[in-house]
């Protein structure tokens, strides 16, 4: 296997080797309670449920798909992964090259929108995961005032922020009702053909 970071700068080239990360290493954990899978699932299902557009319901389901990419590439293969610092951008490159800004903007913010959320709001922090306090200090912890400015002047971050609180609910570990990952086969076939026929 390759050591970790070997791989940084390759994209995904069709949505087949997308679903075949999530099929070969979503089935692990990270420093949640629920797996890589199902917390991808629950998150698009969320942004499905508040009727998202396309573009923020498939980030929702990728949104951490650098964690894969670090297990891929020599992370740890059992047990937890820790919220490999940079995850989201290494992610947002990845796919970039497949989806629009409108997918990849929003993965690349998740990060971003925690700590905004946590200089904005004093309930944030108390609401989130055990996994997510913890990573919190090691992604730089809640924003000062310049970095906020700029963050809120981000096009990407409202959608940010939307797909941040999906993420931070989307962490069930009760059986839930929802599509499978192929499901969502059709809407990334068509983004990435969308990506496809405005870059040609």
């Amino acid at each position: 296997m390759p050591p970790r970071g070997a791989r940084d700068e390759d994209r995904a080239a069709s949505v087949t080797d997308v679903l075949d990360l999530f099929d070969v290493l979503a089935g692990q954990r990270y420093d949640e309670e629920v797996t890589q899978l199902e917390h991808a699932l629950q998150v698009a299902a969320l942004a499905q449920l508040e009727a998202a557009p396309g573009p923020l319901v498939a980030a929702g389901l990728l949104h951490d798909v650098g964690h894969l990419l670090e297990l891929r590439d020599g992370g740890e293969p059992t047990g937890h992964v820790e919220d490999d610092p940079g995850h989201e951008a290494r992610g947002a490159r990845w796919l970039a090259g497949l989806f629009p800004a409108s997918v990849t903007g929003p993965i690349a913010l998740h990060v971003a929108a925690k700590r905004y959320l946590c200089s904005i709001d004093p309930t944030y922090v108390g609401s989130l995961s055990v996994g997510s306090t913890v990573s919190l200090t090691r992604q730089g912890g809640p924003m000062g005032d310049a970095e906020r400015r700029r963050f809120q002047a981000h096009p990407a971050h409202d959608a940010a922020v939307r797909l941040r609180r999906w993420d931070d609910t989307g962490k069930s570990t009760e059986s839930l009702d929802i599509p499978e990952l192929d499901a969502y086969r059709p809407l990334l076939e068509a983004l990435a053909r969308a990506t496809w026929s405005t870059s040609g």
